[in-house]
């Protein structure tokens, strides 16, 4: 089975390809020659997920999935959530998300925030999702510099370490993509029998 993940998110096709059976071959956006950025202008995860994996589907014919995927801080009613890339502007800077929300949150006692996972599949003529979440709380400050994203302030509950400091194979065994990952994995499996 082919699929096109719609990312071009060497850290994000890195993540998934560790957890797909090799039966599954995934192409990037970047392996099709799509070099655009795909516009993320839905109001919600769900909705960004679809416009990506529906956008591929549409211009270039290819059984595709697309994930979308916000961090829903508590104290902030859930914000930066589909805001996530974009929390400190358009030029999607890891640092200066992390700086932002780590400025706006300095005042406040309640750190719990979740990470959610949205993947849509469009697979032949039908669209299916698989969502995933993982609750914790927000650090006051970095630890860890491996991952992406939010994840060297994000500790996951029962767990005493950022994802920033765990391992691949650790945070996909837990996380909000891994969780998203193996429901869509275990749906790819029954479609190939």
């Amino acid at each position: 089975m082919k699929l096109v993940f719609a990312s071009n998110n060497k850290n994000k096709i890195k993540e998934i390809k560790n957890q797909l059976p090799d039966s599954i071959e995934i192409l990037s956006l970047e392996d099709i020659g799509c070099n655009i950025d795909i516009p993320e202008t839905a109001d919600t995860i769900e909705g960004n997920a679809k416009l990506k994996a529906d956008f591929v589907k549409r211009h270039y014919c290819y059984d595709c999935f697309a994930d979308d995927s916000g961090l829903e801080v508590d104290a902030l009613n859930g914000a930066p959530g589909v805001y996530s890339a974009r929390y400190a502007g358009e030029d999607k800077n890891d640092d200066a998300n992390i700086d932002k929300l780590l400025e706006t949150l300095k005042d406040k006692d309640n750190r719990k925030a979740n990470f959610k996972t949205v993947i849509c599949l469009n697979l032949h003529t039908e669209t299916f999702y698989f969502t995933g979440i993982i609750d914790g709380h927000l650090l006051k400050e970095r630890q860890g510099n491996q991952g992406f994203g939010y994840d060297p302030i994000f500790v996951a509950e029962g767990m005493d370490k950022s994802f920033a400091e765990i391992t691949i194979e650790q945070k996909n065994a837990i996380s909000h993509r891994g969780k998203a990952v193996s429901q869509l994995v275990n749906f790819l499996l029954t479609q190939q029998k």
